[in-house]
């Protein structure tokens, strides 16, 4: 056998037990931390040695990490955790998995520098008061050599069987056949390109039309590469969820393929030896999909923690048991499969597989869970060392979505509802931050106003109360009202990108819309919400970059190229891929209706014309249409119009908040009717990542460019843009506007024997500009 493991995850695989907790108890930040481990190791003689890089190796195992301090003079071996609090308030089971932390750093040191004995501390440093607590423990170093070896014994068994996993998982993988015999148009150079991405170690940004099979040409290569060693791991990120579903289908192809004696062979370079594997249903790659915890909790009412839930009491004593049941029952983990091996240990579905995703080879989930401030893969990344590769679906969505991730607002009306739920303690701060905010709200004199930084004064107020409401709740940790935590949590995220301000950003305050008042009769107080808000997410994401051993960006939609490179961080030595599509001009009619304008002074004149182009459309070849416009107002303007002038015509439509039942619903129309036009919103959740070929769908109407609102946000994020790269009205409005048009008329033709039609109404569709945005290998009519 040959495993490698972090000191923290054998200990927390071997000694974390007892209840899952996670009612929020203030931590030192990770700022705080270094600092904490500073200035511990800056009172120690000029002979303390910190960060020792440390390694021992056990039955095969190799277990690594880096002990805080070693103090010669003493013989003394420390272990530090910065707190704030009550110390006596620490969970024991936090307690005993510090312990064990620094007890196998103990016996490394031992054997590392031929230590008959050594004293073991944990240090708990108070941030606040900057006390520290020693809790010293002598040992012998075969003390210390037994509990490391009783450590290692316990996660050996496991250790053993991924070690074996992983090597049955790459033979089968090196003889994985493409189970399609021969590629696509254009899917062989797509995964040529993956490949050489994942073995040389770069990022690629790749834009290859819609239909030539872009999830299976990007996880095939890089399944390949697994085989090869030159990456441990795959996270295949979406922004929307029928995405998870062409990932599973892509796997499940190939896992059918696996098992196949015959069939043509396929390579890609060096991926080119072909041979047979497994069964299908055992073949040995792990696949887990991480859902958003809405969706996995079994008791949404109830706090996370042992005494309110009973999936959390006793998690860290049954998840052993339960991750082991969930992995003999099936190598592909749906959250189904992972419900039903939690409930059947009694723990809670939703960390059950945040705990699997550590042991899986594969692990399909939303952006948010690799490039969001707190992610839990780029965590596990880190800290675990992992040569990841990053599969990022339909990549076109990422800066919006990053933006969001790196944008923080502080509300008035909300602090004032946290105000009035505050302990007395709190009144002070609370009441400091009030006077400030109420004379920033009193100096603006217009609607919306850009400042050129967070005002000194109520940054400083924002951080006094943040202070002092985390003195509080390290008093009374589990006291606090759900509306103060909000506020809490809130102004943490804030003042974090308050430290990170630049020239990415920008920092706005906005009017509010004016709060119900309290009392019948009087009149409420303007108020306003102060925002960091995120224009240029590249800074935020070159670190999640710069983890990934590679990172693949795909989509049918990355024009023009500069605009993905500017905004997305990728490095420099990032390749570029454009793939040319299989379709053939023949395949698709486009047609543009420049007699039609859709700006907004002009909608109520381009109902009837869009209605009449519809009914004339429609009745020159019935079947399946999408229509797309810009919002659900112009939609059910369009469609009560088109109802009322052609009441025969099938016509069903998107509404607002649809969940996923009611989305399958309105897709489930396509494929059981003939003939009918289902009217959507452009960019919303039936604009990509939905695969209606043939008959299903022959055509689309798309009244609208897609152009963002002209509002003040949108207009200063142009001047930002345009500040940093010129051209701002194009990265705001015209790129984003137009990657929608063109995700939407994909969805007509999904294979190379799909015939169909798209109409883009408006009259700005014949500017230069505009054509220029649009697919080369449609021919515009």
């Amino acid at each position: 056998m040959s495993y490698v493991v972090a000191v923290r995850t054998l200990c927390e695989f071997t000694a974390k037990r007892g209840d899952l907790d996670l009612r929020f108890t203030p931590a030192p930040s990770a700022a705080d931390g270094i600092a904490g481990h500073a200035m511990v190791a800056g009172r120690r003689d000029s002979g303390y040695e910190s960060e020792i890089a440390l390694c021992g190796v056990y039955r095969g195992l190799t277990v690594r990490g880096r002990a805080d301090g070693y103090d010669a003079a003493r013989n003394r071996l420390e272990e530090i955790k910065t707190y704030r609090g009550d110390l006596n308030r620490m969970r024991e089971n936090h307690r005993a998995l510090h312990w064990a932390q620094a007890l196998v750093y103990g016996h490394l040191i031992c054997e590392s520098r031929g230590l008959a004995e050594l004293d073991v501390a944990l240090v708990y440093f108070d941030i606040v008061s900057q006390k520290e607590t020693l809790l010293i423990e002598r040992h012998t170093a075969g003390a210390l050599r037994t509990f490391f070896e009783q450590q290692c014994e316990r996660f050996i068994a496991w250790a053993e069987r991924e070690d074996a996993h992983r090597s049955t998982r790459n033979a089968c993988l090196a003889g994985l056949k493409f189970p399609y015999g021969t590629f696509r148009s254009g899917q062989r150079e797509l995964s040529v390109a993956v490949y050489r991405a994942a073995r040389d170690g770069r990022a690629l940004l790749a834009q290859a039309p819609t239909g030539i099979g872009k999830t299976l040409g990007t996880i095939f290569p890089l399944l390949k590469a697994c085989a090869e060693d030159h990456i441990d791991r795959i996270f295949f990120l979406t922004a929307k969820t029928p995405g998870r579903a062409l990932a599973f289908d892509a796997l499940d192809a190939l896992a059918g393929a696996s098992a196949c004696a015959d069939g043509e062979r396929a390579g890609v370079e060096s991926i080119d030896d072909q041979s047979d594997s497994t069964d299908k249903h055992s073949f040995p790659l792990r696949v887990i999909e991480l859902v958003a915890r809405d969706k996995a909790c079994e008791h949404p009412g109830n706090s996370c923690d042992g005494e309110s839930c009973p999936l959390a009491r006793g998690f860290y004593d049954r998840v052993a048991a339960a991750r082991d049941t969930a992995l003999r029952r099936s190598t592909r983990l749906s959250r189904d499969v992972v419900r039903d091996a939690a409930l059947a240990h009694d723990v809670c579905p939703y960390y059950l597989a945040q705990e699997l995703a550590r042991w899986c080879d594969v692990v399909i989930g939303d952006y948010n869970y690799y490039y969001d401030s707190g992610a839990l893969l780029y965590a596990l990344t880190q800290m675990n060392s992992w040569r990841v590769a990053v599969l990022v679906d339909e990549a076109h969505n990422l800066p919006d979505r990053a933006r969001r991730m790196y944008t923080a607002t502080l509300d008035q009306h909300a602090f004032k509802a946290a105000r009035r739920v505050a302990p007395a303690a709190l009144r002070k701060p609370f009441d400091r931050l009030n006077r400030e905010w109420n004379a920033l709200t009193r100096a603006c004199t217009q609607r919306y106003e850009v400042l050129p930084e967070v005002p000194s004064r109520v940054q400083s107020a924002v951080q006094n109360l943040i202070g002092a409401v985390t003195d509080q709740l390290s008093e009374t940790p589990f006291g606090a009202d759900q509306t103060l935590l909000r506020f809490y949590f809130d102004a943490l995220h804030f003042m974090s990108l308050v430290e990170h301000f630049g020239g990415h950003s920008i920092c706005d305050v906005m009017l509010a819309t004016p709060a119900p008042a309290l009392t019948q009769g009087s009149r409420a107080k303007p108020a306003t919400s102060l925002c960091v808000r995120n224009v240029v997410p590249a800074p935020f994401l070159a670190s999640r970059h710069a983890a990934a051993h590679t990172t693949v960006m795909f989509s049918g939609t990355l024009s023009p190229q500069h605009y993905y490179r500017d905004t997305l961080g990728l490095p420099e030595n990032a390749g570029w891929l454009d793939v040319e599509g299989p379709f053939k001009a023949e395949q698709l009619a486009v047609h543009i209706a420049a007699h039609v304008s859709t700006r907004w002074r002009d909608r109520e004149a381009s109902l009837a014309p869009i209605v009449e182009l519809i009914a004339t459309q429609y009745g020159a070849r019935p079947g399946n249409y999408l229509g797309f416009l810009s919002s659900f107002d112009y939609l059910q303007r369009v469609v009560a119009l088109l109802r009322a002038q052609y009441p025969e015509m099938p016509v069903w439509t998107q509404e607002p908040g649809m969940d996923e039942a009611a989305r399958d619903a309105f897709l489930a129309r396509f494929r059981t009717s003939t003939s009918g036009v289902g009217f959507a919103v452009l960019g919303g959740a039936f604009s990509e990542g939905i695969d209606l070929a043939g008959e299903h769908l022959i055509g689309a109407f798309i009244a609208t460019l897609g152009l963002p609102q002209i509002n003040d946000v949108n207009e200063q994020m142009r001047r930002t843009m345009h500040a940093q790269f010129g051209n701002g009205y194009d990265y705001v409005y015209l790129y984003p506007g137009l990657q929608k048009v063109v995700q939407a008329a994909g969805r007509v033709i999904r294979t190379e024997h799909d015939v169909g039609v798209v109409h883009l109404i408006d009259d700005r569709y014949r500017r230069a500009d505009v054509r220029r945005l649009l697919p080369r290998w449609w021919r515009v009519q």
